[in-house]
């Protein structure tokens, strides 16, 4: 029983991507339970089964750690619209 493994969804807003080759990774951010969680995951792992990009926003920064203050509906991004 111990080895059974499941696939667990972790959906949230990215805040930081490092770029190294075969040692990118990236960093997720959500609320749950109204606590903040961050996870960091290799881009090339094959741990991940499938990643989906479900919005793009719209920022002017590269890392959006200023996000770890903010509480509530100040943590909205707008959505970036893609011209045609």
């Amino acid at each position: 029983e111990g080895g059974k493994e499941r696939i667990q969804i972790f959906e949230g807003t990215v805040i930081g991507k490092k770029e190294g080759g075969l040692r990118s990774s990236f960093t997720v951010r959500k609320i749950s339970h109204g606590v903040g969680v961050e996870r960091t995951f290799m881009l090339h792992s094959p741990r991940i089964a499938r990643m989906e990009v479900t919005r793009k926003g719209a920022v002017r920064r590269a890392k959006l750690y200023y996000l770890r203050q903010r509480v509530g509906k100040a943590t909205r991004i707008k959505e970036r619209r893609e011209a045609r």
